[in-house]
């Protein structure tokens, strides 16, 4: 059974049409990759399924409930957690203060968050302002987990890293699949690193579903027509 369903979805930023009719769907336990070249619709599909942006059309549900209807705040109450693209951390406050003004009853705690990066907890006094943009990454993805979602959204969460914290937030994502069976929907580039972790991907193209099956069945004509420079 369907976790997420967004079928035929559009939305616009103002007069400027950015989707149109996006489909995928994400069951429970599942990593879904959302895949695409730069400006093809991965983000605004992200902020529309967390109520960011409105849609103009199209169906949007996760257990159940029609997203439509719902503000940001009642998504995320729902069980949606956000990485979002850019880190966001709130730079005047503390790893820990920023873990617990997120956090929500069940499972996840700064002590699960900290087993999964210990580095946050080597860092748990010091200011966001003050980490690098690994350590925030870690401090954001932290956060979202921090709600106790049945959803994590990853929005390009290696983006701009290292390649050394790439492969620790990769590590990381490769065991909240194994270890919590919790839904994951990421954004990303990085084919090698989602092959590893992924069950489905969907590809967009110019704002709207052209493909979308097993990641292991995404081939190189596919990936070179859709993903390539």
């Amino acid at each position: 059974m369907s976790l997420l369903t967004v079928r035929g979805l559009e939305a616009s930023y103002g007069a400027s049409k950015a989707l149109f009719g996006v489909d995928l769907s994400l069951a429970e336990g599942e990593v879904l990759a959302l895949m695409g070249r730069n400006g093809m619709g991965k983000s605004t599909t992200i902020k529309v399924i967390c109520g960011m942006l409105a849609a103009s059309d199209g169906e949007l549900e996760f257990a159940g409930a029609d997203l439509r209807r719902l503000k940001s705040h009642q998504i995320a109450r729902l069980g949606i957690g956000l990485v979002p693209e850019g880190r966001r951390c709130f730079a005047p406050l503390t790893v820990e203060e920023n873990l617990i003004a997120a956090a929500r009853p069940g499972d996840w705690d700064f002590a699960r968050v900290a087993e999964l990066f210990p580095r946050l907890d080597e860092r748990r006094d010091q200011l966001a302002a003050s980490l690098s943009g690994g350590e925030q990454q870690m401090l954001a993805i932290g956060r979202a987990l921090m709600t106790n979602p049945r959803l994590l959204v990853l929005d390009e969460a290696t983006e701009g890293l290292a390649p050394v914290v790439r492969q620790e937030i990769w590590g990381a994502i490769g065991r909240l699949k194994a270890q919590t069976g919790m839904a994951i929907l990421v954004v990303d580039k990085t084919l090698k690193e989602l092959r590893q972790v992924a069950d489905q991907a969907v590809i967009l193209n110019k704002g709207a579903t052209v493909w979308s099956g097993p990641i292991r069945t995404l081939t190189p004509d596919l990936t070179n027509r859709f993903l390539g420079v």
